[in-house]
Formats: structure tokens, C-alpha cells, sequence
């Protein structure tokens, strides 16, 4: 047994060891690599073999502490408010029926159906919200997952992850008061928590916004990087030293530099991607290593009420919240299940509580039901939400794709005309806001119908491709608007415009510009079921969907093999 007096290299050398061997033989196995970490944790941890001991762990607590903020400014990139914007309905549905329906559903049936008493059932109730954000990215990486279900299952997590912090340390104030001698609590013990939450979330933005200023004028990677891991690991140390929510912090951080930066991938979580694997494996076994089986003896029973109850609120938020929103049926049948892995969050919060000599009644009890939840949910949950990535079809789709370009977030169904010029300009200005180009609208547009005055590429059927090259980017962008009543255009056919794609590629690749054009003229301009479908569609969203999942577009819409 490595023990105390251990070298600490040595000990992130075997673990490291241990989680990367463990996540390759999961993988042979077609398990989620993060499965076969957890699992070699727990076989490695005091449970089975007690190859490391519990002082030796604790020496590692930076390493983990800073793979918790990585994590948490990873998640929190993914939620770009203007790129959100068309899935917000969905998303907020979600949020207000899993920070109602799943807390709800575990409290009364904990009150109502077993001994513990009400104060440890609100306090799991708020617990049982997370999700953690370190499996569920793990899987969505491992998996090559990509897509608008991928999309909102990140930014699902964030959100609740957040939501789930506001309430539990509401729900822990509340609990504090009365199991204190005097059982009264004052509006002043319920502001302390909210000003926590507002410390470290302005801990967050001032870092995130000091970063964005102090990069800006910055190219070099070496710079950049050491720059990054500076502010994640000041955020992280200062809210830990000053006895904030690290994780609120980080979101934070993340979803700054997401708004404020958002094609800018060289500063932020991403300068870690090389190595970003390692960390991953070292944290999740350690985190099997601290799962011990005694705490099954103790809590077990609870704990299946609570994991029961748990992913039944989950799906059922699940379901009514993409339902609501106006979401497909993919959303509605996979995103809830694809939300049940728990691990780093909800044992954070666990040790908030069990080191807190006010809930020295509870503690015991408290914490062996949290840990055994967590076991349960980190068994299973990965399966889960990889059964959720692959039924949903973004998994594997991690590649390039010759119509990439088209995303929910830069298509329309409103798309207004009448005339041609009015409907490039619309179309010209949504390309500009999601991709926060360096030229203007103006100029832009400009460039769009220079290349109109030379020949109308409105190509029939009810399409048209207005498109132009520029001396700049390194990918091809644009936008997608569809129209129901159809645009009353110049076409060589005399049909009404009901699709016009714009294509911004630069002027380096001109054979994908070809194969992008060709693509769609090919899939839109000449198949009768894709216009069918395409032209009478409801949200972006299902476009979204149409074009990425659907059959009819599966031959047009292939991946580009030389850029995998």
C-alpha cells in the first residue's frame, strides 16, 4: 500500500496509470472510458484492495480541486446566450421542471415513505438537481458526440448545476436554523447564501473579463496558455480560500469568456485539450477511490428511494420540459436519462454539510446516502447517457461534414423578404451575430450582391444560394433562411424562393465552396421530399434536424474523410 510518506508523483503516476489502462479496456469493451476509471477507483480504494491510502488521496486534492474548475469552465463555455437563444424555450422548461419536479418527487417520498426526517430530505431533495458535468463532457468527448441534442444536454447541465447550488445553500441555511438551539432563523441568515452566490459569481466574471482584456492583443499559444491557467487556477484558489463555491466561480469564468469571446478557442478550458484526457482519468479514479461499499450497508435502501425517485424526476423533466419547448421527439425521449450521472457536485456539497458541526446529528446518515447515490449514479449513469447520445443520433458525428456550416443557431423560418435584397440582408445580419465576424454587415452584404450583379443564384425549385469568397477565416460560415409563403424572386422556373442559404467561404478553399454548393443543389434543388419536408418546416430546430439526422439529406451531407 502506498501510504502517507509516498512520493506524490508516484501516487499520480499509479493512479494515472491505473485510469488511463481502466479507460481503455472500457472502451474495448464498448463502456465509457469514465466507467472503467470509476471502476478501477473503487477496486483500487479501500472498499477492495486499499492500494492508496486515504491520507495519500488527500494529497492530490489540488490536482482534483483544479480538474473540478477545468470542468466547470468547460461546461460553462457552452452556454453562449446569443447561440442559446433559439433553444432558450426548451431549456427553460427543462430548468424549471428539474429544479421543481425532481426535488419535489424526492422530498415527499423520503417524508412520506421512510424515517429520515424532513430536514435531510429537503437537503438531498436539492442535491438530487445535479448533474455532473465531468461525465457528462467525458462521455460526449469519448463518444465523438455533436449536435443540437449535445448542445442543450451541456447547457442543461450548467443550468442545473447552478440552480442546484442557489437551492441547496438556500435549503442548508434553512436546515442550520432549525436544528439550532433557538430553531428561528432571520432574514438575514437567508441573504449570507445569496451573497456567496453573488461573491463567487462576480469572482468569476472580473477573472473571465480581466482575462478577455489582457489576451486581446495577445497570439502567441505559450502566452495564451500560461495566461489561461492563471485565471482558472486564481479563480479556483480564491474562492476556495475565501470558503465560495468553486464551481459557481468557474461556470462563471466559462461563461464569460463563451459571450465574450466566442470564436476565440485559444484561451479558456481549451488550451488544456492535449493533456485535458489525463485529468479526466485522474479524477475519476480518484473519485472511485472515495466510493466505499460500507456506505451500500448504511444507506443503501435510501439511496435506491432517492437514485428511484431521481431519475424518475429527470425523465419526467425531461420529457414535458422538450415537450413544452417545442422540442422532437429525440429530445423528449433521451435528454432525461442522458442527465443522470452525479459525482463531483453533490459530493461537494455532501462534505458542506458533514463538515459542518451544526448537522453533526445527520451527518452520518447524510453522507452514506449521498455516497451511495453517487455510486449508484455514476454506475449506471454513463451508460445512460452514452444509450442517450447514440439513440439521439449525435453520437459519432464529431467530423466534418460538408454542411456543417448549417446549425439550429444560424437558421430561420421567419424569413421575411419580400424582395431579394431585404431577405440576403436578413440573413447577412444572423451570420454576423452568431459568428461575430471581423467585417461588418455593410460590407458583407456588399460583397453578397457584388456577386448577385453578376448572375442570379436563385437556382430553381425553390432555392436559391447567394454566396461570395473572402480573404479571410479558415472555415466556411453562413446561414439558412426558410420561407412558407415562398419569395415572389427572379427564378429561372418562376417558382417563389421557399430556401435561401447563404455561403461565406474563404477564399483558400474554393473546393469546398464547390462541394457546398453542389450539395445543395444536389439535395434541396432536385429531391421533391426534402423540399416537401424543408420547405413547410416549424422551428430551426427541426431543420437543424432535417438536414444533420435525416435520411433524405444522408447522401448529400457526408463527412469529409480528409478532415477527420
Amino acid at each position: 500500500m502506498l501510504t502517507s510518506d509516498a512520493d506524490v508523483l508516484l501516487i499520480l503516476a499509479v493512479i494515472l496509470l491505473a485510469g488511463t489502462v481502466s479507460g481503455m479496456l472500457a472502451k474495448l469493451l464498448r463502456l465509457p472510458s469514465v466507467t472503467g476509471q470509476i471502476l478501477a477507483g473503487v477496486v483500487m480504494g479501500g472498499s477492495v484492495l486499499g492500494v492508496i491510502s486515504e491520507d495519500c488521496l488527500h494529497s492530490l486534492d489540488p490536482l482534483v480541486d483544479f480538474a473540478l474548475g477545468l470542468m466547470a469552465v468547460a461546461v460553462g463555455s457552452h452556454l453562449n446566450f446569443y447561440r442559446l437563444h433559439v433553444a432558450r424555450r426548451r431549456l427553460l422548461w427543462l430548468l424549471a421542471l428539474e429544479a421543481t419536479v425532481t426535488p419535489i418527487l424526492v422530498f415527499v417520498t423520503l417524508f412520506l415513505f421512510t424515517d429520515v426526517n424532513w430536514i435531510t430530505a429537503l437537503l438531498l431533495a436539492t442535491i438530487a438537481i445535479s448533474t455532473a458535468p465531468a461525465t457528462v463532457l467525458a462521455i460526449v468527448k469519448d463518444t465523438a458526440s455533436r449536435g443540437a441534442f449535445v448542445t442543450t444536454l451541456i447547457a442543461a447541465v450548467a443550468l442545473n448545476n447552478l440552480v442546484c447550488i442557489i437551492l441547496f445553500e438556500m435549503a442548508r441555511t434553512v436546515a442550520a436554523a432549525a436544528l439550532s438551539t433557538t430553531g428561528t432563523m432571520s432574514v438575514s441568515d437567508l441573504l449570507v447564501p445569496l451573497s456567496d452566490i453573488g461573491k463567487s459569481l462576480l469572482i468569476g466574471l472580473t477573472v473571465g473579463l480581466a482575462l478577455v482584456f489582457t489576451t486581446k492583443r495577445v497570439v502567441r499559444t505559450d502566452r495564451l496558455s500560461a495566461l489561461s491557467l492563471i485565471a482558472i487556477l486564481l479563480t479556483a484558489g480564491l474562492t476556495a480560500h475565501l470558503g465560495l463555491s468553486v464551481l459557481l466561480a468557474c461556470l462563471c469564468l466559462g461563461v464569460t469568456l463563451a459571450n465574450l469571446t466566442p470564436d476565440k478557442e485559444e484561451i479558456g478550458h481549451r488550451v488544456f485539450d492535449s493533456f485535458e484526457g489525463s485529468i479526466f482519468a485522474v479524477f475519476f479514479t480518484v473519485a472511485g477511490m472515495e466510493l466505499h461499499f460500507s456506505a451500500l450497508a448504511l444507506g443503501g435502501t435510501l439511496a435506491l428511494v432517492v437514485f428511484t425517485c431521481r431519475m424518475s424526476g429527470k425523465v419526467a423533466a425531461g420529457y414535458f420540459g422538450m415537450k413544452l419547448g417545442g422540442a422532437t421527439q429525440r429530445f423528449r425521449r433521451w435528454i432525461g436519462l442522458s442527465l443522470t450521472p452525479q459525482a463531483g457536485l453533490a459530493v461537494g456539497l455532501m462534505l458542506l454539510v458533514t463538515e459542518d458541526p451544526a448537522f453533526q446529528t445527520i451527518s452520518e446518515i447524510f453522507l452514506a446516502v449521498v455516497l451511495a447515490t453517487v455510486l449508484l449514479n455514476e454506475s449506471v449513469g454513463p451508460f445512460l447517457t452514452r444509450m442517450g447520445l447514440n439513440r439521439s443520433g449525435d453520437m459519432g458525428r464529431d467530423r466534418a461534414r460538408v454542411l456543417d456550416f448549417l446549425t439550429e443557431q444560424n437558421i430561420t423560418t421567419t424569413l421575411k423578404g419580400p424582395d431579394k435584397h431585404s431577405a440576403i440582408r436578413e440573413l447577412v445580419e444572423l451570420t454576423v451575430r452568431v459568428h461575430k465576424l471581423g467585417i461588418d454587415v455593410d460590407t458583407l452584404f456588399a460583397a453578397v450582391m457584388e456577386g448577385e450583379a453578376v448572375s442570379s443564384t436563385c437556382v430553381g425549385e425553390g432555392l436559391a444560394l447567394p454566396h461570395t469568397r473572402l480573404p479571410i477565416g479558415d472555415k466556411i460560415i453562413g446561414a439558412m433562411g426558410i420561407s412558407k409563403e415562398g419569395l415572389n424572386l427572379n427564378t429561372p422556373d418562376n417558382r417563389p424562393v421557399h430556401c435561401m442559404v447563404l455561403i461565406i467561404t474563404p477564399a483558400s478553399m474554393p473546393e469546398r465552396h464547390l462541394e457546398v454548393l453542389q450539395a445543395l443543389s444536389a439535395s434541396i434543388g432536385r429531391d421533391r421530399s426534402i423540399q416537401q419536408h424543408l420547405y413547410h418546416i416549424d422551428s430551426p430546430g427541426h431543420a437543424d434536424e432535417l438536414i444533420h439526422m435525416g435520411q433524405q439529406f444522408a447522401d448529400w451531407n457526408y463527412y469529409l474523410e480528409d478532415d477527420v
